[in-house]
């Protein structure tokens, strides 16, 4: 059945496009001018010669959804994208490692390709977006944090994204705060935030532990049962949960980091709210908690009480992010 509809007039509504481009797949959906959700698709990431067939797949997507729904260019008000990598005003992204781009003009190349206004970002400011607009729009500033394979960060100040000059504002992941690393991070600097508080850090630590000779509780952990080389974040806070030792002091270290990292966010910006997404958010109010803890004992004392809280769209904040990029600026409120 066809979603669009006709009448003497022309088309009844606009669509807008969200699309998240991430390391393994890309994600994107199709709002109507109303701000309710179309249709929702997944796609794999094709980073084979250096990611370059990646824009003609969106591309390609966005034109079999339009062929499919009987709609032309005239009804789309526009494609917003978000790509991990620092992304300048004029939608130019300067390398993405995760995707094996160089120097990228997203805007130019998506709009020479559809011939649709688009609106690039990156994708963590993309994600704070979405969540800013979606559950938390009636506050002044608010920051995000993602936790995933890395640590990114969003701030949104009286509505809009702050993404710096050189596109790379809010970058939490790589606050060389963490004392005690001495590997090289993905960045090319040691120390950074993600080394401890992402899922790659966490994994790394407890596989650290669980080779130490001089740990003894490393022999006993109950992590040893798992096949070290497929060890991941979620099984490192079960057994944490649990009550396993060695998992319990990794999940305790990238807790108290993270709540260093925000606690210098919150001295700089000094946000109203302080939201955490991304796969690791699912740990809940266990980590949560832990995190809580260390931010109120680093941070300067008048911002001890800013919320900390989980995010509400999860795996949805990327792509209604991505479309409030291009949507008009009246529809900030989730329906």
């Amino acid at each position: 059945m066809m979603i669009m509809m006709k009448t003497d007039t022309g088309y009844e509504k606009r669509y807008y496009f969200g699309i998240d481009i991430g390391g393994t797949s890309v994600k994107a959906a199709v709002f109507d001018e109303s701000d309710n959700t179309v249709g929702t698709y997944e796609f794999a990431t094709d980073k084979e010669d250096n990611g370059s067939h990646i824009l003609n797949d969106v591309a390609d997507f966005v034109s079999s959804w339009m062929n499919e729904n009987g709609a032309d260019a005239s009804v789309i008000g526009g494609i917003g994208i978000g790509v991990p990598g620092a992304v300048l005003d004029d939608g130019t992204v300067n390398g993405c490692v995760n995707l094996g781009w160089g120097v990228v003009n997203v805007k130019a190349e998506l709009e020479r390709l559809t011939g649709i206004r688009t609106v690039a970002g990156n994708d963590a400011n993309v994600a704070a977006l979405g969540e800013y607009a979606g559950y938390y729009a009636g506050l002044s500033s608010f920051f995000f944090v993602t936790l995933g394979t890395g640590v990114g960060g969003g701030l949104i100040m009286n509505g809009r994204p702050v993404c710096g000059i050189n596109g790379a504002a809010a970058e939490i992941g790589h606050l060389p705060i963490v004392t005690d690393e001495d590997r090289m991070c993905t960045c090319g600097k040691k120390g950074c935030l993600e080394q401890a508080a992402s899922a790659t850090g966490i994994v790394h630590e407890a596989l650290k532990r669980l080779n130490s000779a001089s740990d003894s509780s490393a022999a006993v952990s109950s992590l040893q049962k798992y096949d070290k080389a497929a060890l991941t974040a979620k099984d490192v806070f079960d057994e944490a949960k649990a009550g396993d030792i060695v998992a319990g002091s990794v999940i305790d270290r990238a807790a108290e980091y993270l709540g260093r990292g925000i606690a210098c966010v919150a001295c700089a910006v000094n946000p109203e709210c302080i939201v955490i997404g991304g796969g690791m958010a699912a740990a809940g109010e266990y980590f949560l908690d832990k995190v809580r803890a260390s931010y109120r004992a680093n941070v300067f004392y008048p911002m001890k009480d800013t919320p900390i809280v989980k995010a509400e769209l999860g795996n949805d904040a990327g792509v209604y992010g991505a479309a409030h990029l291009v949507m008009p600026s009246s529809n900030n409120e989730r329906k």
